[in-house]
């Protein structure tokens, strides 16, 4: 019990008695004055919450992992009479969430205004909110709360990795032709003109061979003849792994210093299928590639492919919401989009599989002229059991490339350092290549 109550109660029960044996003045007057304290502080205090209200404005909603998260506090008494001290709880569900304080003495009709920041450790969408404010009587005998609720959400991407480099794949059909395909939607490569047909947009008018045939004359458009890269995410449940982890804790210096800390990522497969995807994404719309992605989780999920930072922040915030609870493998995951794909794409397999199903998604992928390539964590450095290496020796025997990732490595490092050289070839899957006796 607070210190203020155990005094009034004290005052209340001496009066009590003291008014019920000897009947003198002054107990009745320990009596009153008790009753009188409670009511007026318990008026105090429900009178003057109603007047606190706290306003949160942040400059963006839209973060990485390992990034500073900054939001604005505006703490305002709209009444007349003073507090003694108001308490700012921040409830939002981010990890780490900053912004909760206490403040002492805050006089009416006076605001106080101060910034938190937050390091974002963890991917998904976050609730900025609610918020309580709790204050009291000047004499600590109530408290009484105020909840605002949550009126925007943050989103924070996975963290991304800066690759360096990574091999190029071909980019044309057999023979070196390059890609030639009709699009339906306007494209910056434009192939032609035909005559109008009813239901063709203005827009795509071309009007100097209109005025030259003296009839209407439209643009017709190519998909893009560069290869398109593709970025297949397996989140199958039963091939994710994860180690036992802690949340993170950042120590209060960097906070205070604005000192970034090192970010780990979770022991998880699934956390570092995330962050490779977002780290590949993020290169390839940097060097100007269209750029798709797939995945299956809950549901099925397709971005078609394209080059602008656009899609990036599209295949930045599906990844944050991405969780391991498909049932779809990841040559099911292929056979759903492999014939939709133009041919000569590059098709980058992210995956901890070491099934037979992920030498079904490769030929799948090669029986229509697709140039994949695999990024296979290792599942026994997150925890799972040991498995035969089987798969990896028949990924190789089809010169597929294969990019071993184990937890605890340096992204960067291990996606980076591929050899740049590396080319594919058109090679069946009943090829068995010779190597010469020299190599």
């Amino acid at each position: 019990m607070k210190p203020g109550r155990i005094l009034v109660a004290l005052m209340f029960i001496l009066g009590l008695i003291g008014a019920l044996v000897s009947g003198a003045a002054i107990y009745s007057r320990f009596l009153y004055s008790s009753v009188l304290l409670l009511a007026a502080a318990w008026l105090w205090t429900h009178w003057v919450v109603r007047g606190l209200a706290v306003e949160r404005t942040a400059r963006g909603l839209r973060g990485n992992v390992g990034d500073v998260f900054e939001e604005n506090f505006k703490l305002t008494n709209h009444g007349r009479l003073p507090l003694a001290s108001v308490e700012v709880l921040n409830q939002s569900s981010l990890p780490l969430a900053a912004g909760s304080r206490l403040f002492t003495l805050l006089m009416g009709k006076q605001n106080r205004i101060y910034t938190a920041r937050t390091w974002l450790t963890q991917r998904g969408g976050f609730q900025l909110g609610p918020t309580q404010l709790t204050t009291g009587d000047p004499f600590g005998l109530f408290t009484a709360s105020r909840a605002f609720p949550a009126r925007q959400t943050l989103i924070v991407f996975p963290k991304i990795y800066e690759i360096q480099s990574f091999p190029s794949l071909q980019c044309m059909l057999t023979g070196g032709q390059v890609i030639r395909k009709r699009s339906p939607d306007m494209t910056p490569h434009a192939s032609g003109v035909r005559e109008y047909i009813h239901g063709d947009a203005m827009k795509r008018i071309h009007w100097p061979t209109t005025v030259r045939r003296h009839r209407m004359m439209v643009k017709e458009f190519e998909q893009d003849p560069q290869a398109e890269i593709w970025i297949y995410l397996d989140a199958q449940k039963v091939v994710q792994h994860q180690q036992a982890y802690k949340q993170q804790e950042v120590p209060a210096q960097d906070l205070l210093l604005s000192k970034r800390p090192k970010i780990d990522l979770p022991p998880s497969t699934l956390e570092y299928s995330v962050s490779i995807a977002a780290s590949l994404a993020h290169f390839f719309i940097r060097q100007r590639r269209a750029v798709g992605f797939t995945s299956a989780g809950q549901a099925l999920t397709v971005l078609r492919a394209e080059r602008s930072e656009r899609q990036e922040s599209k295949i930045l915030e599906t990844l944050a919401f991405v969780k391991a609870d498909g049932n779809l493998s990841i040559a099911g995951l292929v056979s759903t989009q492999a014939s939709l794909l133009p041919q000569g794409s590059s098709v980058i397999l992210i995956t901890p599989t070491m099934r037979p199903d992920l030498l079904h998604a490769v030929d799948d992928l090669l029986l229509h002229y697709l140039s994949p390539i695999v990024v296979l964590l290792n599942a026994r450095s997150f925890g799972a059991p040991a498995e035969t290496h089987d798969i990896l020796n028949a990924l190789k025997m089809r010169r597929i490339l294969v990019i071993p990732i184990k937890c605890g490595d340096d992204l960067s490092q291990a996606l980076s350092g591929i050899s740049t050289h590396f080319h594919s070839q058109e090679i069946h899957t009943w090829q068995i290549p010779e190597l010469s006796p020299l190599t």
